[in-house]
């Protein structure tokens, strides 16, 4: 049961760090590129959430020690 709440606090504490990197890119997006590219939306929060996990699958590697 203690492993079991480990696992828990440590998908807690990443998602909560998660967010936490989100807003600055969400403020970078949105005073940046929005002004200075016609045609970009501005993104909320939750979005810039999605896309930064989204990332994070997709071009996530392994590091290889060899």
């Amino acid at each position: 049961m203690k492993s079991f709440a480990v696992i828990v606090t440590a998908v807690s504490v990443a998602v909560g760090v998660s967010f936490i990197f989100s807003y600055p890119l969400m403020l970078l997006w949105n005073g940046c590129l929005v002004p200075a590219i016609p045609g970009i939306l501005k993104v909320t929060w939750m979005q810039m959430w999605g896309l930064s996990v989204l990332i994070s699958f997709l071009f996530s590697g392994t590091v290889s020690s060899k």
